[in-house]
């Protein structure tokens, strides 16, 4: 944990600190409530440790200003003149513990596992509000497509192994997803699921993402940090587009892959990872192997067990019980009382390509749903133009290569597509060639709205 100290005896900061850092934790210190308010400004911590009296400060203001301005931050409280009242006071005002002293590195060290257990329950509670919020609607593990129920098949059948796995198939499929539900089918459920957007940062952050960094390794790293490897310890880390990885952070995962072993950003000290891999990837990196553009000794360390999530169009089967399933969810989700498609609707669902797959059809039916005035879905609530499935489109765009319409159509149009087949908006700049900047302007000019 990332850990502040707070305390006018220069002694207790000092004895504090070490007895954390030899437990492996990162520690700052400060001498006055003013100074440990800019350190939280500045800086991230997962924990402040408070002296109740700080010389002419009242511990307890400080105490509620943490709690107003960092409410994400856990605060223990210490001093030497404890009471019952204080203590219930400490409490009413957020504080997690409140530690007498002198104490001893064993009730330090039961108050941090204290903290720890409360951290671990609140990411569970986290994650499972999320799950529930915005991944409900999980139709697509569920698929009468005989190609998807194989994929399935073996993905689950290797769930419960630490061998590393592959899930390949274009964006809005369910990579994602799917890799969710191995982790929760493993023999490690109960520990972290960690992701890392492999596409979404600049080599050295996401380098520094995964691996961690020490305070000096480039300009702007002004602490320690552990990095999304150490945060999976014991668990899986997901490696989301894959083949977005740089070429130069690549022999660093290999030896992960490997040897379990990893160095965090400019440090030369090796460290042990217990994680299980799950990669994903749109890409085809037996030819990008082939062509140097991805280590081909990694492509097969990554290849231990892999299956392919076919896109949505090659599953027609799958495509009404999907919108159907989603419909119920949003309805329920919005308080709408909507129950069904129109026949119109219907026909604009199968004729369009969905080339952003199941994560544009989820968020059509999530856009139909709130706008449908009836008790149906029906073309007109569907997206126009951009997705073309609505009425406005008569189930093709007209803004095609070689139609007669204008460049300007076309690009709207084609920005539209890629935005509605990629997983971000960063990522959907790098297919665009452009920068994030320039699609957000272009967006804007076009009145497109957020993915």
């Amino acid at each position: 944990m990332d850990i502040l100290i707070v305390d006018d005896e220069a002694s207790i900061r000092r004895a504090t600190s070490l007895a954390l850092e030899a437990a492996g934790h990162y520690v700052e210190s400060a001498e006055t409530g003013a100074v440990a308010l800019r350190s939280l400004k500045e800086s991230t911590f997962d924990l402040v440790l408070l002296d109740l009296y700080l010389g002419d400060e009242n511990g307890l203001q400080i105490l509620e200003t943490i709690r107003r301005e960092h409410p994400n931050v856990h605060v223990v409280m210490f001093t030497a003149n404890a009471t019952i009242p204080n203590a219930v006071e400490a409490t009413r005002l957020g504080a997690v513990d409140f530690l007498v002293k002198p104490f001893s590195p064993d009730q330090l060290r039961l108050a941090l596992k204290r903290i720890t257990t409360l951290r671990t329950l609140e990411r569970k509670v986290e994650e499972l509000t999320t799950e529930v919020r915005r991944q409900a609607p999980t139709a697509e593990i569920v698929s009468q497509n005989p190609l998807m129920k194989r994929s399935v098949d073996v993905l689950f059948r290797a769930a419960d192994t630490p061998s590393s796995i592959l899930i390949l198939g274009e964006s809005g499929t369910g990579k994602t997803m799917i890799a969710r539900a191995i982790h929760d089918r493993s023999a490690v459920r109960d520990k972290p699921f960690v992701t890392v957007s492999c596409p979404s940062l600049s080599r050295e952050l996401l380098e520094s993402d995964l691996f961690g960094h020490v305070k000096g390794a480039f300009t702007g790293a002004l602490k320690d940090t552990w990095g999304k490897v150490k945060a999976a310890d014991g668990g899986t880390l997901f490696l989301d587009e894959i083949g977005e990885l740089p070429l130069e952070i690549q022999p660093k995962l290999l030896r992960l892959l490997q040897e379990r072993e990893y160095e965090r950003l400019g440090e030369s000290t090796p460290r042990k990872a217990n994680v299980r891999v799950i990669a994903a990837t749109n890409r085809d990196l037996k030819q990008w192997s082939a062509e140097g553009r991805f280590r081909e000794d990694l492509f097969y360390r990554l290849n231990v067990i892999s299956a392919v999530m076919p896109p949505l169009r090659e599953r027609p089967e799958d495509l009404m019980p999907y919108a159907e399933k989603f419909l119920k969810f949003f309805a329920s989700e919005f308080g709408r009382k909507v129950r069904g498609f129109s026949s119109d609707a219907v026909k604009a669902l199968r004729s369009h390509p969905w080339p952003g797959n199941v994560r544009e059809l989820r968020n059509a039916i999530e856009r139909a749903v709130i706008l449908a005035e009836g008790d149906q879905i029906t073309a007109h609530d569907l997206p126009e133009a951009g997705g073309h499935v609505g009425a406005g489109a008569g189930g093709a765009s007209t803004a095609q290569v070689g139609a007669r319409v204008s460049i300007e159509e076309l690009e709207r149009e084609h920005i539209r597509r890629i935005i509605a087949s990629t997983s971000s908006l960063d990522e959907a700049a790098k297919v665009l060639d452009i920068d994030s900047a320039t699609l957000y302007r272009k967006r804007k000019r076009y009145q497109m709205d957020a993915p």
